[in-house]
């Protein structure tokens, strides 16, 4: 019983990311300034973490939370890195 929960809940909250995803797709298009593209691209990136993870949960696999926590890693990094480019820019 309880896995059988616990996989249907882990499906609804996959649906429910994918759908914040195509949200953050919707505002990383329309934009309207580079700050906010940068904020969307780090959702993107850490809801593609929370998917892996969801996803870890129901295939009942640990491995892919390394996964997931790379990917956050590397989301969060990148997103630094693209902040110090556009302050840096401003300055200019």
């Amino acid at each position: 019983m309880t896995s059988e929960l616990v996989r249907n809940a882990s499906l609804a909250a996959l649906g429910v990311l994918a759908l914040a995803v195509l949200v953050a797709m919707v505002r990383l298009v329309k934009g309207p300034s580079l700050p906010d593209r940068v904020v969307a691209v780090d959702l993107v990136g850490m809801l593609a973490a929370g998917m892996i993870g969801v996803l870890s949960i129901y295939a009942g696999n640990g491995v892919y939370v390394d996964v997931a926590i790379v990917i956050a890693l590397i989301s969060f990094l990148a997103t630094v890195a693209i902040a110090r480019y556009i302050e840096r820019r401003e300055v200019r």
